[in-house]
Parts: C-alpha cells; sequence; structure tokens
C-alpha cells in the first residue's frame, strides 16, 4: 500500500495512538495510508506508556521513510466521575443524583468527582452534563458537604466518566501538574507538538510556553478550544498559539450543540486569517469504529471542514480503539482527495503573517502567484525554520509543494502544513545543489519530466547572509 502521492491530499491527518494500533507494523500502516502526525492522548497512561509509543512512531517513521511528526495532549483539567457504587449507573428523569466530597458514596444515588473544589463552585440552577453530555443535570441546592442534582435528561454513566459544566466558571488551572511532568517529558523527547485543553485566555497558552521555553524546547503549542470563555477570547488566544485544535467533543457540550458547526466555521476563519494552522477533531468519521464505511453525514462532515479551511482533521477513537483503523485513515484519505478539486487559489487574497518576516510572506506569496501563472509542475520550499512553508500553506494552491529542509525537527512540524510535503536533503547550502537533488528526487519518483518548470523558494537563513529569493528553473 503506497503513501499518497504529493498530489493526493494536501490536507493533513492526524490520528490518535492506542490499543488499536500501537504495534510498529500497525503504526507503519497508518503511515502508508496517509497519516501526517500521530496524537499521544496523555489522559490515558502514564509516561512510560507515552514513552512506548513514541518509540514505536519513531521505528514506524523509519521503515516507511516518512517524517511523521508526534502530538502530545495534555489532559488538563478534565473533571470525572469517582468509581461509582452501582456502575453502570441509569439516570432516569426527575431523580436525585448528589454530588458528596470524598472518593466513595454510600448509595448508588450518591457520586464523587476527581475536582475537589466542585461543591464550592456550583451553585443552584447551575447545569451538570454527563457521558458527553447524553445525561443532563440541574443543581437543585447545595450546602456545605454536598450538591443536590436533579436529572432533566436520561442516560446511563459509568465510573470515570466526564463531567461538563456548562456556564460555570471554574478557578481550576488549565495546567494540572500531571501536565507540567508530561509537558517537561516531552520537551526532553523532541515532541513535535503539544496541545492544552480547556484553554481559557492567552495566559494559559503563555503558560506553557514558559515551562517549554525553560527546557529549551521550540514544540509547537496547539491550544484546544473547548470551552465558552475560549470563544469569548478567541483573537487573543489564536495570537499566543502555534496551532488551533477545534474540539468538538466538550465544545459541543459547554456550548448548544446546534451553535457548534458556526463556531467551528469562526474559528477556522479567524485562524485563516491570522495565518494558524487549525485542527478539526472529534467524531469526524464515529461510524467506522465498528463500520468499514462512514456515514454520508460523516464523508459531509470531513469535507465542508476542508472546504471552510481546515489544515488538518483528526481521527480519535477510530484509530486508537475501532475495528479498522486503516481503513478510517485510507478512507478520510479519499474524501480529502476529492474535495480538494474544487479548491481554487485566489491570486490576490494575500497572507500577513506576524510570526514570519514581512519579507519572507511577501515573496512566499509572489512565489505561488507565479507558480500558478506558468503552470508549474512543483513549489520548492527551501526552509531552516519551517516558517516559509508555513506562509506557503495558507495559499491553498495545489500545485505540489516540497518543504526541503536538512533539519529533522522541521520537517516533522512541516506535517501540519496543509499542502506541503516535508523532504529531506542532505545539506542546506547552495540554492542551485538543493535545486539540483530535489529534481533528481522528483524524476526518479515520476513526478517531474526534463522540460517542466518549478518555482524554487529559499526562505531566510538557507544560505549565510542570503535573502529571500525566488528562481523558476526548467528540469534539464
Amino acid at each position: 500500500m503506497p503513501r499518497p502521492s504529493i498530489h493526493q491530499s494536501c490536507t493533513k491527518i492526524v490520528a490518535t495512538v492506542g490499543p488499536a494500533c500501537d504495534s510498529v507494523d500497525r503504526l507503519a500502516d497508518l503511515i502508508r495510508a496517509g497519516v501526517d502526525v500521530f496524537r499521544i492522548n496523555t489522559a490515558h497512561g502514564k509516561i512510560p506508556d507515552h514513552e512506548k509509543k513514541v518509540t514505536a512512531i519513531r521505528e514506524a517513521s523509519e521503515i516507511t521513510d516518512t517524517h511523521v511528526g508526534i502530538l502530545l495532549d495534555l489532559a488538563g483539567p478534565k473533571i470525572r466521575l469517582g468509581e461509582l457504587v452501582e456502575d453502570p449507573l441509569q439516570c432516569n428523569v426527575g431523580m436525585d443524583l448528589t454530588f458528596i466530597r470524598g472518593t466513595q458514596g454510600q448509595s448508588p444515588t450518591e457520586v464523587t468527582a476527581s475536582y475537589p473544589k466542585l461543591i464550592d463552585e456550583l451553585q443552584p440552577g447551575n447545569r451538570v452534563m454527563l457521558a458527553d453530555g447524553m445525561v443532563a443535570l440541574t443543581v437543585e441546592r447545595v450546602d456545605a458537604s454536598r450538591a443536590v442534582c436533579r436529572v432533566t435528561a436520561a442516560g446511563e454513566v459509568r465510573s470515570r466518566q466526564g463531567i461538563n459544566l456548562p456556564g460555570v466558571k471554574l478557578s481550576v488551572s488549565a495546567l494540572q501538574r500531571s501536565d507540567l511532568e508530561n509537558a517537561m517529558w516531552a520537551a526532553d523527547n523532541q515532541i513535535d507538538f503539544i496541545s492544552l485543553s480547556f484553554v481559557r485566555t492567552a495566559e494559559d497558552v503563555y503558560s506553557l510556553k514558559s515551562v517549554l521555553s525553560a527546557h529549551e524546547c521550540d514544540a509547537l503549542v496547539i491550544a484546544k478550544i473547548e470551552k465558552p470563555e475560549a470563544l469569548e477570547n478567541l483573537d487573543e488566544i489564536v495570537d499566543a498559539a502555534d496551532g488551533i485544535m477545534v474540539a468538538r467533543g466538550d465544545l459541543g457540550v459547554e456550548i448548544d450543540v446546534a451553535e457548534t458547526p458556526m463556531a467551528q466555521k469562526r474559528i477556522i476563519q479567524v485562524c485563516k486569517e491570522k495565518v494558524k494552522p487549525v485542527i478539526v477533531a472529534t467524531q469526524m468519521l464515529e461510524s467506522m469504529h465498528h463500520n468499514v464505511r462512514p456515514t454520508r453525514a460523516e464523508a459531509s462532515d470531513v469535507a465542508n471542514a476542508i472546504l471552510d479551511g481546515t489544515d488538518a482533521c483528526m481521527l480519535s477513537g477510530e484509530t486508537a480503539v475501532g475495528d479498522h483503523p486503516v481503513k478510517a485513515v485510507e478512507m478520510m484519505s479519499r474524501i480529502m482527495h476529492v474535495t480538494e478539486r474544487s479548491l481554487r487559489h485566489d491570486i490576490t487574497d494575500r497572507i500577513i503573517s506576524t510570526r514570519v518576516h514581512p519579507i519572507t510572506t511577501a515573496v512566499t506569496h509572489a512565489a505561488t502567484n507565479i507558480a500558478e501563472s506558468i503552470g508549474a509542475e512543483m513549489i520548492i520550499i527551501a526552509t531552516k525554520s519551517g516558517g516559509t512553508a508555513w506562509v506557503k500553506s495558507k495559499s491553498r494552491s495545489r500545485i505540489p509543494t516540497l518543504g526541503v529542509s536538512d533539519c529533522p525537527e522541521t520537517l516533522r512540524r512541516i506535517n501540519l502544513f496543509w499542502g506541503v510535503k516535508p523532504i529531506a536533503v542532505r545539506q542546506m547550502g547552495q540554492p542551485a545543489e538543493i535545486r539540483s537533488e530535489v529534481c533528481d528526487w522528483g524524476k526518479a519518483k515520476g513526478y517531474l519530466v526534463p522540460g517542466d518548470r518549478i518555482v524554487f523558494v529559499s526562505g531566510s537563513g538557507v544560505v549565510e547572509k542570503a535573502h529571500n529569493s525566488v528562481v523558476v528553473h526548467t528540469v534539464e
């Protein structure tokens, strides 16, 4: 099974690693099917478990000769039920469910929570959602030791399932002790992306960046948008973060589910304006947990995210615990490839980035327009840090684009940039030598033939004391 070619699937695929795919062979199969970045969810397992996954991912990357990225997803202050006396517990409309302090209830309807201050911060009238919003409660009364809630939407709950509190302002920090431990471990193990859960303000993002900076870690910080406060502070959060994840699971519980689609579109649009990569996540191909084909609604969901401008789509349980992880990736890749045919590059769409030098931004924009105008077969971007490729990714030009570098970390991070494929070169030096090496690679792969035109972009820092440059080159 060959990996999709440089002409296919500009939108990137993030896949979650779990029991269904954590062997080296299965991870290699997922890479061949089209995975660009693997996600490790720290809500499950400890650091030794994460280490095993990282080792397996890097071994699979070597086997497939592909520079895949790794995203470590910090759990954040996810509030969960404690151990239930009766597990599972059927909650019927009208029954009382009481949160108490401690670790164990005395009766089936007495429950505990992982957040010790929960009772202190609940007030009568607050809504409480359990099991990803399947069970709804309303707080009836609160005293020093308990909060009595009335069930308003029936369903079944299990031990350790999530608790969401729409509209409740919690004092808990976005960075928990376990998150700090995982972040420092990530810094020591060259993890490429670190996502922060339940971000509410830009300060949450800066707190994580300070920790990483103290450990000399250059990982890109991805802020997960899943709280109403995050939507209120969206512009500031996008400015602070290196990328954004639309975490629709908790977001769709924290806000009205009917508002979630428009919230997603707004988040993607803000990321586009600010030139930040954005990942759309949760239930994209949910039915493929057990089925070999998605529903038509799920296929449309993936397609619409691409049309809106997402850089990547993420698979969660579909690959982590599903019955058909490889088929789920193959299906997502197929949907992407077909959808992207309808995308058109807007030659007037100027990209303005505060992250990348304005000269680099202008040169990259001009190079893309030149490539579109002359019908170039390929755009080649030589980049040290990945910044030039970052700008190019937002142009939505479908001309195959290679981000070439001699830095493994840069190559792995390029995996999150829309439409840019990472290619390693022996050494960044003279542009002519890089062009020759990449052209030889393209001819060997069958992507280029003599007479083809390519547009070569050299980012700042590629050649010492040299400025950005654009060269139109004809393949010999």
